[in-house]
């Protein structure tokens, strides 16, 4: 019996079909070829920065390059969705956020990608604080923490605080601040560091609860006065900063996120191990963690293995959720 072309070619195309996790096996050990590096915010970030520091040192360990990438919108989520519609061969990873990756799920009414069910959890890169910064050219009465909750409370709606996105760690530091503390304050984001930290030295917001490794520097130099900070105790790199608890007058108060890598669903196992390998022993040199620590503010990780970092992410996906539900803030 002969079989026509037209018959044929969709019978052979069925016979030679590979699935994904097998194509990616006949292309021999991985890796064998460069890894994109892809994250969701612009240069400048905090994210930015600790990418292009894990980069380097991922490279060497990994034996072939690690091209950073950004592909900025829609608070990360442009980036994140490039990466849960990717082949799960080891190639393409995301450097994620709690906001991408736990805040959105809840705050976007419309996602194109479920935040646990689309990807695979690789590495935890360390917990994230915030600080209140104010311009002391423009604010220069507010000198700590109680200057500006009695400015919010005297004009109810009048005061604004600049994110660097909505859902980002910067906005969800405001909301909680307000929430807290009874303020009706206005929300203005910007998509990235560079609009709201102009904006606030311009006087144009008058508060921005910035994450702490691009305010290190500017606080350091006068440029911005840090009144507190986000976490439940000081941090090494800005000693003499209090916490929201300490200077506000907000017992119990924190408001801090989370760095960490991502692949498509389906990575295979044995490139998700090595991944999460060579990440924690390059957090864990003692340089690296330095930088973490003084250069940053950032608490190195505690959790090491993909499975607790998935129960970190799951655990976020329904705090922040609660947040984000309590202060009814949702994107379309």
């Amino acid at each position: 019996m002969r079989l026509s072309r037209r018959l044929l070619l969709p019978l052979l195309a069925l016979l030679t079909a590979v699935p994904e996790h097998e194509a990616a096996a006949q292309e021999g050990p991985w890796p064998s070829r460069p890894i994109e590096f892809l994250a969701g915010f612009p240069n400048g970030s905090g994210v930015d920065s600790y990418q292009r520091r894990l980069a380097a040192p991922l490279s060497r360990a990994l034996g072939v390059p690690v091209v950073v990438n950004n592909r900025v919108g829609a608070g990360g989520n442009i980036a994140s969705d490039v990466v849960a519609k990717a082949r799960p061969d080891g190639y393409l990873i995301l450097f994620g956020t709690a906001g991408t990756h736990a805040i959105n799920q809840t705050l976007y009414r419309r996602l194109p990608f479920d935040v646990l069910r689309d990807f695979t959890p690789i590495a935890h890169l360390g917990d994230v604080p915030n600080v209140l910064t104010v311009s002391p050219q423009h604010r220069p009465h507010w000198r700590a923490c109680p200057d500006v909750i009695a400015a919010a409370r005297a004009r109810p709606g009048a005061l604004n605080y600049a994110s660097t996105g909505n859902g980002a760690s910067t906005h969800l530091a405001g909301v909680r601040f307000a929430t807290a503390a009874g303020l009706d304050m206005v929300h203005v984001p910007f998509p990235g560091q560079g609009g709201a930290v102009t904006s606030l030295l311009g006087g144009q917001v008058d508060l921005f609860f910035n994450q702490t490794g691009p305010a290190i520097g500017m606080i350091q130099q006068g440029q911005v006065r840090g009144l507190a900070v986000t976490t439940r105790a000081r941090i090494a790199a800005l000693p003499d900063v209090p916490t929201v608890a300490e200077a506000c007058g907000l017992p119990g108060f924190e408001s801090t996120t989370w760095y960490g890598v991502f692949g498509p669903a389906g990575l295979p196992e044995p490139i998700v191990r090595r991944l999460n390998e060579e990440i924690v022993k390059i957090i864990e040199e003692p340089e690296f963690r330095r930088w973490l620590v003084e250069n940053q503010g950032i608490e190195p990780p505690t959790v090491r293995t993909p499975g607790e970092f998935r129960a970190v992410q799951e655990r976020d996906v329904a705090r922040w959720g609660q947040v984000v539900r309590d202060a009814r803030a949702t994107v379309d």
